[in-house]
């Protein structure tokens, strides 16, 4: 699975947010350091979801774009 990630890189290092997920975001002092968190944080995100929609009736819908 692939999510678009928003990078900033300042004097502290850089900070990571995923747009189609909110409130999702990391940071890091590296790039790849970051890369890995919010790799670590979409995870814990999506685990967390599936957990507090388990036993409700979900559905799919298709958009055009």
């Amino acid at each position: 699975m692939k999510y678009r990630i928003a990078i900033l890189h300042d004097e502290d290092g850089f900070s990571v947010s995923v747009p189609g997920l909110p409130g999702c975001w990391s940071q890091g002092a590296t790039e790849a350091e970051a890369l890995e968190n919010i790799r670590n944080a979409i995870e814990e995100y999506l685990s967390v979801r599936d957990e507090l929609l388990d036993g409700v009736d979900t559905r799919e819908v298709e958009v055009g774009a």
